[in-house]
């Protein structure tokens, strides 16, 4: 499979996995203090080619991810869930960890971020009715949710930022909580 738009990654490991299943180009952040220069590559290749940021699912990635978002707007984003990118024996999470299945799903479910709010946007309030937020095992659902959506997870205010950036609807959320609520 090709990927037309460039792929940030974090390391030279996530490089490899990736070209090993893919015919893509890769921008390496090499850890979570991404560089000016890496900036600057990044935002010659969304304006020439566009990009996807593929980070890990875990502090530091949502760090990358958020910090390389704020510099450049209008990336796609691509998320796994962490019991995707778990290496049980070593016990790190990574993308290089992942399955070429899950990898190839996370790519083509790749969103763009829009910006911070629209019309239709879901409220603090909708996230507190559906569960989300301020209670027992909210955790493990936004997890779920985050899955189903594939935005990734999020703590509570950070969901509620995605699914704006992501241009959710309030409709979209409920039926993404009513197939959650069917597999259970």
């Amino acid at each position: 499979m090709q990927i037309h738009e460039m792929i940030v990654v974090e390391g030279k490991n996530d490089t490899n996995t990736l070209k090993r299943y893919f015919d893509c180009d890769t921008i390496e952040t090499n850890g979570s203090a991404v560089s000016t220069q890496t900036i600057e590559k990044v935002r010659v290749a969304q304006e020439r080619r566009g990009v996807i940021i593929f980070t890990d699912p875990d502090f530091p990635g949502q760090k990358i991810r958020q910090t390389i978002q704020d510099a450049v707007p209008h990336c796609k984003h691509a998320f796994l869930p962490k019991k995707q990118a778990i290496d049980e024996r070593k016990h790190k999470v990574g993308i290089e960890h992942a399955t070429r299945e899950d990898l190839t799903r996370a790519l083509q479910e790749a969103k763009l971020a829009q910006g911070d709010s629209f019309d239709a946007a879901i409220t603090w309030e909708d996230l507190h009715q559906a569960g989300l937020v301020a209670g027992t095992g909210t955790k493990q659902k936004r997890e779920r949710l985050g899955e189903e959506l594939h935005i990734g997870y999020a703590n509570g205010k950070q969901l509620l930022k995605r699914l704006h950036q992501f241009r959710i609807s309030k409709e979209e959320l409920h039926a993404a909580l009513k197939r959650m609520e069917d597999q259970s």
